[in-house]
């Protein structure tokens, strides 16, 4: 395989038609829809498995049917624990090969280990694409001061809206005529962005080197949004956490939670942090590649919030630590740009 860089351009060709998987659980499509919702052009269709009742709006169409339209890429738009291709996926996906459809996984088990999928894309001249491998020269971090302006979003937690603030403060910035770009770090990232790095399956050791490469020296005035990945109270994620924050040389952190959410995901022997511990935490690990980071922001999921009880802890947030407090998809993001300028 051909060494990646965190920069290059995925080869992917679009159309894409999206895969939902087969079961029922709505944050294992967010790969699925994060591209549908920022990268709409390039989505023909959606397909679901079995009976899953998974759908993102799109128009719900056969393999077959999606080839004769045009596809051109069968996108397995899924995250799972372990991140691997389960059994009931392998007919839909062989079908896709055999309809003459590249395949696209973020998944972290490689589509070539499944001797089904190896064996169809073999004989129909298919590519396999594997967004999440790849990346096998990287340098280790170094920590030297680079110039240019960076936004980092840290969280709480895992799955609490980071990417889909980042993909957000990008867009606003740049309607508020700011030089911003977005920096993807997670295979639904870099699927939306058209590059990046997954920065989950570099070696430990490489991703403070990986982030220096993905947001290398520019312009002083220039801005790079990167997407934050785990969190630094998750016991599965903080190493990912951590790299991040030294290798992304933050200027500003946005601090990313979900409202009401008790316990780390899927951990319910381990209760969210205290805000304030958290927001102390990160700052205090940036700080050792940027002295000058602060926190910039608090972007609040309020999903599950009603929208009264969602403006009273924007409001509290706001008050207690003096920035910003936001909701992405409810209030938008121009109140944190507003308060860049200051």
């Amino acid at each position: 395989m051909t060494s990646k860089h965190a920069n290059d351009r995925q080869q992917l060709k679009a159309p894409y038609l999206l895969f939902l998987g087969c079961g029922d659980n709505e944050l294992s499509i967010k790969t699925s829809r994060g591209i549908a919702v920022w990268n709409p052009d390039v989505c023909l269709g959606e397909i679901a498995g079995g009976n899953s009742p998974l759908t993102l709006g799109l128009p719900k169409m056969s393999v077959k049917e999606a080839a004769e339209k045009g596809a051109k890429t069968f996108i397995l738009g899924l995250a799972n624990a372990g991140g691997y291709v389960e059994p009931e996926w392998e007919p839909y996906i062989v079908e896709a090969i055999e309809n003459g459809l590249d395949i696209a996984s973020g998944l972290h088990r490689k589509l070539e280990e499944f001797p089904a999928i190896k064996a169809a894309a073999e004989k129909h001249g298919v590519e396999l694409h594997n967004v999440r491998h790849g990346y096998t020269d990287l340098k280790t971090g170094t920590g030297e001061k680079r110039s240019g302006k960076r936004i980092l979003a840290v969280g709480t937690d895992c799955s609490v809206g980071k990417m889909y603030t980042t993909l957000a403060i990008t867009e606003e910035m740049k309607k508020q005529g700011y030089d911003a770009e977005f920096k993807a770090t997670g295979q639904t990232g870099v699927m939306i962005a058209g590059y990046g790095i997954c920065i989950d399956a570099v070696i430990s050791d490489f991703i403070a080197g990986g982030i220096e490469e993905l947001s290398p020296a520019n312009k002083e005035d220039h801005w790079d949004i990167i997407e934050g990945q785990g969190s630094l109270y998750n016991p599965a994620f903080a190493g990912v956490s951590l790299g991040l924050l030294h290798g992304s040389q933050p200027d500003v952190l946005v601090m990313c939670h979900e409202a009401n959410r008790a316990h780390i995901k899927g951990l319910p022997h381990m209760p969210i942090p205290d805000m304030a511990d958290c927001i102390e935490l990160n700052l205090k690990h940036a700080k050792l590649t940027n002295p000058n980071a602060y926190l910039g922001g608090i972007s609040l999921n309020c999903r599950v919030l009603s929208k009264e009880e969602g403006d009273r802890q924007r409001a509290e947030l706001e008050a207690k630590f003096g920035v910003p407090c936001f909701d992405p998809m409810i209030t938008g993001v121009s109140s944190f740009v507003e308060a860049l300028k200051k």
